[in-house]
C-alpha cells in the first residue's frame, strides 16, 4: 500500500496517478478523511487511557467512602475508555481498508493510456521472411499435431476449453525450457525454489491480485485458499512479516510453479491453441531490493528477459506498458513481445514490473540497516513462461515440412537438433 504520509503530502500526485490508471481519483479524499478521523479517535482514546491511568493511582490512595464513590466513577471512566478504543479500532479498519483501494503511484516516464497505448523501446532480431523459404508457415497447433508435441482436444475432452496435453518432444521442450531458465538464473545470482500453488488470503491480497485482478484468481472457498495466477505471489510472501537485514541484499529468488488463471473477460481472444490457457508452468524472477536500486534492478530483470528471447533465436520487441493496462502493484511495466509468423504481430511473452514499496507494506516486509528499519523495494520478471515459448519457437523454426528446429542453446538439454515428425 502507498505510505499514508506521502498521501498526506502529495495527495495531487496520488490523484493524478488514479487518473493516469483509469481508476477512481476521489479515493484519495476518503482515504484522507478517514486518516484524519482515525488519528483523531486516536487521540481521543489515547487522551481518556492517560485519565484512567491517573484515576487509578488516585484510587489506589482512596480508603472508605472516598475510594467507593471513586470506584464508581471509575465503571463510567471506564466504560468511556472502552468505546474510544472501539472507535479508534473501527477508524483504523476504514483507513486500511480505503488504503488499499489505491494502486501505486505510477512512474513520471510510464506512458498514459490504454492497453493500445504503449511505446515500443526497441525491436530486437528481424522476423522471418517465409516466402523467401518458399512456404507457408504452419501455425503452432497444426505444427503440435505433426511432431505429437501439443494434444488441444483430448486436453478439452479431460478438462474443457483452454486446457492441453504437452506430448513427447512438447513434454521434453518444457523440461528443456525450465532447466535452461534456471540454469541461467542460478549463474545471474538467483536462488532457485519450487513455491506452493496455493497461498491463503493475506498473500494473495498482500501482492495485490485481489483488487483489480480478482476476477482472474480461481479460489477455493472451502479451504480458504487461492490457486496462484504466478509464482510472484507466494515468492512475495516468502518474507512476509518479517525484517530483512539489509547487508543481504539484494535478495533474489527464481520460483518455479503452475500457475492458473480463470482469463476472465478473454473469451473469443487465442481460442486456439495454447497461448492464453488455464493453467501452465513458468519460472518467474523476485527482487527484494532497497528502494533506491529498484529502478535499476528493473533494467536489470528487463536484461535477463532479453538474454532469454535472443538464446531462443526469436525476433521480439521491448514495449513500455500504458499505465491503464498495469497491475495495482506496478509503477512501471516493461513487456517483451515474441514475432508469432503466423498472426503477423507480436505477442507477450515475458514482463518485468516494479512495485517499489508497495508490496512490502501490504505483506508487512521491511529491511534493518543498522539500526533504523525501512521500506524495503519488490520487483518481478518473467524468465519464460513455457506455453507462449513454445508458441513462439515452433513457429520461428519450423521447416517446410513440419519439422522443427532446436536452438542451439536448449540442444544440450535436448540431445536433439531438431524435433522429427511422428
Amino acid at each position: 500500500m502507498i505510505d499514508i504520509k506521502f498521501i498526506r503530502e502529495n495527495p495531487e500526485t496520488v490523484r493524478n496517478s488514479q487518473r493516469g490508471r483509469g481508476e477512481d481519483s476521489s479515493i484519495v479524499d476518503q482515504v484522507l478523511a478517514a486518516d484524519e478521523t482515525r488519528r483523531q479517535a486516536i487521540v481521543e482514546f489515547e487522551a481518556l487511557r492517560a485519565e484512567q491511568n491517573i484515576f487509578s493511582k488516585a484510587v489506589g490512595a482512596a480508603s472508605g467512602d472516598e475510594k467507593q464513590a471513586l470506584l464508581e466513577k471509575g465503571k463510567a471512566l471506564s466504560a468511556l475508555v472502552k468505546s474510544a478504543d472501539a472507535r479508534r479500532s473501527e477508524a483504523e479498519a476504514k483507513s486500511a481498508e480505503l488504503t488499499l483501494l489505491l494502486s501505486n503511484v505510477l512512474d513520471p516516464n510510464a506512458p498514459i493510456g490504454g492497453e493500445a497505448d504503449f511505446v515500443v523501446l526497441e525491436h530486437i532480431g528481424e522476423p522471418r521472411d517465409f516466402t523467401k523459404d518458399g512456404f507457408e508457415p504452419k501455425d503452432h497447433v497444426e505444427l503440435g499435431k505433426l511432431l505429437g508435441a501439443i494434444d488441444t482436444e483430448r486436453g478439452a475432452k479431460v478438462s474443457g476449453a483452454r486446457f492441453y496435453y504437452l506430448t513427447g518432444v512438447g513434454a521434453l521442450l518444457e523440461f528443456a525450457l525450465v532447466n535452461y531458465a534456471i540454469s541461467s538464473a542460478v549463474h545471474a545470482g538467483f536462488i532457485p525454489m519450487i513455491t506452493p500453488v496455493l497461498v491463503k488470503p493475506p498473500a494473495m491480497e498482500g501482492t495485490g491480485f485481489l483488487g483489480q485482478a480478482a476476477e482472474n484468481v480461481f479460489s477455493l472457498e472451502k479451504d480458504d485458499f487461492y490457486l496462484v495466477g504466478t509464482s510472484e505471489v507466494p515468492l512475495a510472501a516468502y518474507h512476509m512479516d518479517e525484517i530483512i537485514d539489509a547487508n543481504k541484499l539484494p535478495l533474489r529468488y527464481a520460483g518455479y510453479s503452475t500457475c492458473f488463471r480463470r482469463e476472465a473477460g478473454t473469451y473469443g481472444k487465442d481460442t486456439r491453441g495454447i497461448i492464453r490457457v488455464h493453467q501452465f508452468d513458468k519460472v518467474e524472477m523476485f527482487t527484494f531490493c532497497r528502494l533506491e536500486d529498484a529502478q535499476a534492478e528493473h533494467q536489470k530483470l528487463l536484461q535477463w528477459e532479453k538474454d532469454f528471447l535472443n538464446a531462443m533465436e526469436i525476433p521480439f520487441r521491448v514495449i513500455d506498458v500504458a499505465s491503464g493496462d498495469l497491475g495495482s502493484s506496478a509503477i512501471r511495466k516493461f513487456d517483451c513481445e515474441a514475432w508469432i509468423p503466423t498472426q503477423g504481430t507480436y505477442r507477450e511473452v515475458t514482463s518485468t514490473s516494479n512495485c517499489t514499496e508497495f508490496q512490502a507494506r501490504r505483506l508487512n516486509i521491511r529491511m534493518r540497516d543498522g539500526q533504523e528499519v525501512s521500506s524495503v523495494a519488490t520487483l518481478n520478471g518473467t524468465l519464460v513462461a513455457i506455453p507462449r515459448m513454445i508458441v513462439a519457437i515452433l513457429e520461428n523454426h519450423q521447416n517446410a515440412d513440419g519439422t522443427v528446429n532446436v536452438p542451439a542453446a536448449l540442444q544440450p538439454f535436448l540431445g536433439m537438433s531438431r524435433f522429427e515428425l511422428v
